[in-house]
C-alpha cells in the first residue's frame, strides 16, 4: 500500500500526462519583437575563466609597439562565442541593445522546463506572466544562497507596508560552473480572481527544481517582483526573460499550459456482495447484500475489510472534448468500463494503480467500476482520478476512500559529520536500475563534496555537492542494497579507465576482468581521513586518490602507478561524452556538463559513436581535475 501511494505521488508530479509544447528556436517567431540583442544560434561556447564585467587589459608601451607584418596585440579570448545555426536562444546585450524578451503566447498556470547557460558573472531572470521572477545568476560555489542567487524568487523595490515583497531564497544551491548547461523546472500557478476581478488567490510556485534538486516548494508570491512587464496582477501574461544584465543562453524550452479540471460524477449507485469471489460470474447472478445511492464515490460503504465485491455505476460529466486519462488505485482486483468499453479487465487479486485513457466528447458518459478484495492483510482502498493533458489530476473519490499513507516511511539520511563518511552500497547509474553498480563505495566529505567510487573497475562513477546520501532503499525493511545521492549528481561513465589496449582505437573494458584486475580496497589518508583506493591491474600496483579542491568546487584526482615498466599501449580515459572540445586555456568541456583540466596532453577519439578524452600513460602518475 505504501508503494502504491508513493507511485501516485509521482504520477501527479510535474508533467503527468503533459501535452508539451516546445519553442522551435528555428527563428524568433515565438517571441515578440525586440531590439536585436536576442537571436537564435547553433552553438555557444563560454570561457569559464572570463568574467563579463572584466575590462580587457590595455597594452603597455612595450606590448603596444607594432612590428612590421605583425598585429599590435594577440587575439583576445572572449567570454562568449557562438556559431550560426538554430536550436539555441542567445542574449548578447550592449549599451544600445538591451531589451527584455517577451513570449508571443500568454499563460496562466504553467509547467515550464528549460536548459540555461550563464557566463562567469552574468545575470538574468525568468518572469512568469512577466511579473514573478526566478533569478538566473552565476552563483557557482555560493554556500548560503539568497533571493538574488540562481533559483531565488526575486524581491520587489517597494518599501511601503503591504506593497513590499522580500523575495525567497532557494533551499540550496545546486548550480553548476559558468559555461555549463543547467536544467530548470518550474511549476507555477497564476493568481486567481473572482467574477468581479478581485484577487482571491496569490500566485504560487508549486515547485522549482534546479539540476534535479527541488529548491522551492509551495511558495506564494503576493505581489509582482522587481522589474515586471507591468506592476499589476492578471489571470494571464507572457513569459519574460531579462535581457539587460548580461549574456545568457537557453535551449530545449518546453511548457504545458494547465488549468483546473471540472469533471463531475453524478447518479452514483452501488451494489455490494459479500463472499470470496474469483470471477465476475461468482457474484453477477447473486442478490446484492446491500445497494443504494451515493453522493460521492467511496469504498467506505462496504463496512468490511475484505471478502467482498462492489459494483459502482455513475455518470461522468466532462467539460470539454479531449483525451481523458483515468487512474484507478485499488487493493484487491478491479475492473473499469467507460461507455460500455472495458478499459481495465476484471481480475480479483493483487493491488496497484492502473492508468488508462479514452477520447471523450464533452458531456455525460457512463462508467462502471468493480472493486473485489479477498486479501485480509490489505486495507480496503479505492482511488479514482481524471485529467486531460492540460488539466491537473482531479480526485473523484472521497478522502477516506484512498487516504494518505497511514504508515509513511521515515527517510534515512546519512551525513558526513566532522569526518568523511564511507558507505558501501549499490548505486543505479543515472538512476537506471538496469545499470546498477554493485561494488561501489560512497564517500561523503564534511566540505559537502561527495562521490561514488566503483571498486570493480577503478573508476569514479559520479560526484555531487550538498548532503551525502539517502540510505532508505538500503536500510528500510529488507532493503535492496542501494542508496541515492542527495545532491545534483554529475555522472561520468561506466568503464575501467586504465587499460592496456592493443590498438589506440580499441574500446576500454567494461569492468575489471578476472585474472587481470583485482581490487585491494582502500587505505585512509591520515591527514584528510579520505580513502585512497588501491588495485592491481596486469601486475601494476595502482593507487587512486580523490580530494576536494578549489573551495570544494572540483575534485583533484591523482592516480599513481608503482613500477610502470616498459609495456606499451597503456591508456587512461579521462572523460566520455557526445561532444568533447578544448577551450582556449587548455581545459576540456564534456557535453557542456563538466570540465576536465590537466597539464598532460590527452587526445579526443571516437569509439562506438562516442567521444573519449584519452591519455597515453608513459609515466608513473596521472593528475587532473574535474570541475562542474
Amino acid at each position: 500500500m505504501k508503494k502504491t501511494h508513493l507511485l501516485l505521488c509521482l504520477l501527479f508530479s510535474l508533467g503527468a500526462f503533459a501535452q508539451e509544447k516546445k519553442l522551435s528556436l528555428l527563428d524568433m517567431s515565438d517571441f515578440k519583437p525586440q531590439a536585436g540583442n536576442w537571436f537564435v544560434v547553433g552553438d555557444v561556447s563560454i570561457n569559464p575563466t572570463i568574467d563579463i564585467h572584466e575590462e580587457p587589459a590595455k597594452p603597455t608601451a612595450e606590448t603596444g609597439k607594432k612590428k612590421k607584418g605583425t598585429s599590435s596585440e594577440a587575439p583576445k579570448s572572449k567570454a562568449v562565442e557562438y556559431k550560426s545555426g538554430t536550436g539555441i536562444l542567445l542574449n548578447m546585450n550592449d549599451g544600445s541593445k538591451k531589451t527584455n524578451l517577451l513570449s508571443a503566447f500568454e499563460h496562466g498556470d504553467i509547467e515550464l522546463e528549460l536548459e540555461v547557460m550563464l557566463p562567469k558573472g552574468s545575470n538574468s531572470g525568468i518572469y512568469l506572466q512577466g511579473r514573478y521572477e526566478v533569478q538566473l545568476l552565476d552563483s557557482w560555489g555560493v554556500k548560503s544562497p539568497s533571493f538574488s542567487d540562481i533559483g531565488g524568487i526575486y524581491r520587489n523595490w517597494e518599501n511601503e507596508a503591504g506593497k513590499s515583497y522580500a523575495g525567497k531564497a532557494p533551499l540550496s544551491n545546486p548550480s553548476k560552473a559558468p559555461g555549463l548547461w543547467q536544467t530548470m523546472k518550474i511549476s507555477f500557478r497564476a493568481p486567481k480572481f473572482d467574477a468581479a476581478g478581485k484577487k482571491i488567490a496569490n500566485a504560487k510556485f508549486v515547485s522549482v527544481e534546479l539540476n534535479g534538486i527541488k529548491i522551492h516548494d509551495n511558495v506564494e508570491v503576493p505581489l509582482p517582483t522587481g522589474g515586471p512587464v507591468e506592476n499589476n496582477e492578471k489571470p494571464v501574461g507572457p513569459l519574460m526573460i531579462q535581457g539587460d544584465h548580461g549574456p545568457v543562453a537557453f535551449r530545449n524550452i518546453r511548457y504545458t499550459l494547465k488549468h483546473e479540471a471540472l469533471s463531475k460524477l453524478n447518479n452514483i449507485s452501488y451494489k455490494l456482495y459479500l463472499g470470496h469471489f474469483k470471477a465476475l460470474s461468482d457474484f453477477a447472478a447473486l442478490e446484492p447484500t446491500a445497494q443504494g445511492k451515493l453522493t460521492e464515490l467511496t469504498i467506505e460503504t462496504t463496512n468490511t475489510e475484505d471478502a467482498y465485491a462492489i459494483v459502482y455505476n455513475a455518470t461522468l460529466d466532462v467539460p470539454e472534448t479531449s483525451t481523458y486519462f483515468f487512474t484507478l488505485a485499488h487493493t484487491g482486483g478491479a475492473k473499469f468500463v467507460v461507455d460500455g468499453k472495458e478499459l481495465l479487465s476484471f481480475r480479483s487479486f493483487g493491488s496497484g494503480y492502473d492508468k488508462v485513457s479514452m477520447d471523450l466528447q464533452a458531456g455525460s458518459h457512463s462508467i462502471e467500476i468493480v472493486s473485489c478484495k479477498d486479501e485480509g492483510w490489505l486495507p480496503p482502498r479505492l482511488g479514482f482520478w481524471v485529467n486531460t493533458a492540460n488539466s491537473y489530476p482531479q480526485m473523484l473519490t472521497t478522502y477516506g476512500s484512498f487516504p494518505p499513507d497511514e504508515n509513511p516511511v521515515q527517510s534515512i539520511y546519512l551525513k558526513a559529520g566532522s569526518e568523511p563518511k564511507l558507505l558501501r552500497a549499490f548505486i543505479d547509474f543515472e538512476g537506471d536500475e538496469k545499470r546498477r553498480l554493485t561494488h561501489t563505495i560512497g564517500v561523503g566529505d564534511p566540505s559537502g563534496l561527495n562521490y561514488v567510487y566503483d571498486c570493480e573497475s577503478g573508476n569514479l562513477a559520479c560526484a555531487w555537492r550538498g548532503d551525502f546520501v539517502d540510505a532508505t532503499p538500503m536500510w528500510h525493511d529488507r532493503g535492496d542494497g542501494s542508496f541515492r545521492p542527495l545532491g545534483a549528481t554529475q555522472y561520468f561513465f561506466i568503464n575501467q579507465p586504465l587499460a592496456f589496449l592493443a590498438a589506440s582505437s580499441d574500446a576500454f573494458p567494461a569492468a575489471g576482468k578476472e585474472g587481470e584486475f583485482r581490487t585491494k580496497g582502500y587505505t585512509i589518508d591520515q591527514s584528510s581521513k579520505l580513502p585512497i583506493f588501491n588495485y592491481i591491474y596486469q601486475g601494476l600496483e595502482v593507487t587512486d586518490k580523490l580530494v576536494p579542491d578549489d573551495n570544494n568546487r572540483s575534485i583533484a584526482r591523482e592516480i599513481t602507478l608503482k613500477e610502470r615498466g616498459t609495456k606499451q599501449g597503456l591508456y587512461f580515459k579521462l572523460a566520455e561524452g557526445n561532444d568533447i572540445s578544448r577551450l582556449a586555456d587548455g581545459t576540456y568541456v564534456v557535453d557542456k556538463k563538466y570540465y576536465i583540466k590537466t597539464l598532460s596532453s590527452p587526445t579526443v577519439r571516437d569509439v562506438n559513436g562516442r567521444k573519449e578524452l584519452v591519455l597515453s600513460v608513459d609515466s608513473n602518475s596521472i593528475k587532473y581535475s574535474i570541475i562542474w
